[in-house]
């Protein structure tokens, strides 16, 4: 055994080396997600809206696939930091073949009832034709972004952050480039519009999720064994469930009181609404740092606590946490300084310039909050401790954010700043909470295995 191989695992991680792809592959989704409505709109604003809101559903669905993502990551993280690699590979297996299961399901039912759900979205005969014709391609087959996210969960939990950013690069190009060729009809192929850009979606996901697999096989701790798919072991599922749930509730109750605010903006005014839509596609840049930050501290404090080193997890989120503070801070000031000209890209109308302004400067105050809040809670998954960040979840979400956006933003007729005021409220509220839990240590015994030296290699207990 070699001086490198004796070196615990979490030892080889540092949070710059694991963080940065990991927000470059969140920006790049981001705008894979956004580019079939850009080349689209060359061609009509009724096929932008149509795919637009046919996109709406499939994000959705695709946020339900990222439950067990997480389950995966955290669960694989502390086999790989108890220095239990079989096990890992054979959990990683069996997330795989239940995010699959999982992702056949959805398509099924986007394939086969595509349409009823579109008319929720009060669309014209028009739109839903287009809209509906699009999800059949896509949606059909969702299985695939199912698949990618529980491979890419299992290739970071090692640390390899990289790969999976040069695969999302490489699909984003792939895509581009089938839009450009299959949308117009350029360089002698057929001009298929919207049905072009649902073909070119599903190829480049297609090719990215082989990558993939080729890269897993290459950087898994332990080989996977084909009948690893297969075999069901239920203390496993439990361990990716028992955080994954959990997750997926939590995301479940900020989508909720999100569209339940939106309601309140949409009494303001039209105005409010429009200005709201342009903040928050900036703001989205700043909560994607956040969650890399914490995804990334979620690996190694996984790995850390799986390895039984509770101390060094205690540590290292705390220093994560100041990191995050400050990065953002000093980001979301620098970009204050240019609010105007950054709403301006959007908009010329003064009022929303002005509105917009005065929420950039609010943001000085609800990101770093957002991001104290993000990345002590991803740490407390990793630890185990997940059903008490979703508990205080839903409590602060739907007990503070919901009726203190009505109260300040419609009652008491402040407008759009008292909504985004509101949201700082909550995003603080739940930060101090979290860091409250993180300091009384009580996430140490939420542990999901032992390290190799107090179980049996294989046995796969939980502790």
């Amino acid at each position: 055994m070699t001086i490198s191989e004796r070196i615990p695992s979490w030892k080889k991680l540092s949070l710059f080396a694991v963080t940065w792809p990991i927000f470059i592959d969140s920006v790049l989704r981001m705008m894979l997600g956004t580019v079939d409505v850009f080349m689209l709109s060359r061609i009509s604003d009724t096929a932008t809206g149509a795919v637009g809101l046919a996109n709406e559903i499939i994000y959705f669905c695709i946020l339900m696939f990222g439950f067990v993502g997480i389950g995966t990551s955290v669960a694989v993280s502390q086999y790989i930091g108890a220095g239990r690699e079989k096990e890992a590979s054979r959990v990683s297996a069996l997330a795989i073949s239940m995010n699959l299961i999982f992702g056949i399901l959805v398509s099924f039912i986007l394939f086969g009832f595509g349409e009823p759900l579109l008319r929720l979205l009060n669309l014209n005969s028009e739109q839903i034709g287009i809209a509906s014709h699009y999800l059949k391609i896509i949606g059909g087959f969702m299985w695939i972004e199912a698949l990618s996210y529980a491979v890419s969960s299992v290739i970071r939990s090692s640390g390899n952050t990289k790969s999976v950013m040069y695969v999302t690069l490489g699909v984003n190009l792939l895509h581009v480039t089938g839009n450009y060729l299959l949308i117009f009809g350029n360089l002698g192929f057929p001009e298929l519009g919207v049905t072009g850009a649902a073909i070119s979606t599903v190829v480049s996901r297609f090719v990215g999720i082989i990558v993939l697999f080729f890269i897993l096989y290459r950087r898994v701790p332990a080989p996977i064994r084909g009948k690893d798919y297969v075999t069901w072991n239920g203390t496993y599922a439990k361990q990716i469930l028992s955080v994954g749930l959990p997750a997926a509730g939590e995301h479940l109750a900020w989508q909720s009181q999100y569209l339940m605010i939106i309601g309140f903006v949409n009494m303001i005014s039209i105005t409010a609404l429009n200005t709201h839509v342009y903040v928050m596609n900036i703001s989205n840049y700043f909560m994607a740092l956040a969650a890399s930050i914490g995804a990334g501290t979620e690996i190694i404090v996984g790995q850390m606590v799986g390895a039984g080193e509770m101390k060094a997890a205690y540590k290292r989120l705390m220093k994560s946490v100041r990191i995050s503070f400050l990065l953002t801070l000093a980001i979301v000031g620098a970009a204050s300084i240019f609010r105007r000209d950054l709403i301006g890209m959007f908009t010329e109308d003064p009022v929303i310039i002005a509105t917009g302004a005065s929420i950039f400067l609010l943001s000085i105050v609800l990101e770093p909050g957002r991001t104290f809040n993000m990345v002590i809670i991803n740490s407390l998954r990793a630890a185990g401790d997940a059903r008490f960040p979703v508990l205080m979840g839903v409590c602060s979400m739907w007990g503070v954010s919901v009726p203190l956006a009505y109260l300040l933003g419609v009652h008491l007729e402040i407008g759009l700043l008292g909504i985004w005021i509101a949201f700082a409220v909550d995003e603080w509220l739940r930060g101090l909470i979290m860091l409250l839990r993180w300091r009384s240590r009580a996430w140490e015994k939420k542990a999901l295995v032992k390290p190799v030296s107090a179980a049996e290699d294989g046995l796969g207990a939980p502790a």
